[in-house]
């Protein structure tokens, strides 16, 4: 029988978003806007209980001038 590998998920660090929000001087609403999603699942991913695609991730990391994936985002391992 073959054992799963633990399977991972990518959460958004709501801590550092505000500090850029804060440095970019760019409200919640704003950043949603500019990459293209909702308030609301912006709001979900900010709280953690949705995970963005590679696609949003990329907006927001375009959005917000990151270039380093782990300065937005972490890896969390789901067993």
């Amino acid at each position: 029988m073959k054992r799963r590998q633990p399977s991972s998920r990518v959460k958004l660090r709501p801590d550092r978003v505000w500090e850029l929000l804060n440095r970019l001087n760019m409200t919640q609403n704003e950043l949603a806007c500019l990459a293209g999603i909702s308030s609301g699942y912006l709001s979900q991913l900010m709280s953690g209980t949705r995970c963005p695609s590679a696609e949003v991730r990329r907006k927001l990391m375009e959005v917000l001038r990151i270039t380093s994936f782990d300065d937005l985002f972490i890896l969390e391992v789901v067993s």
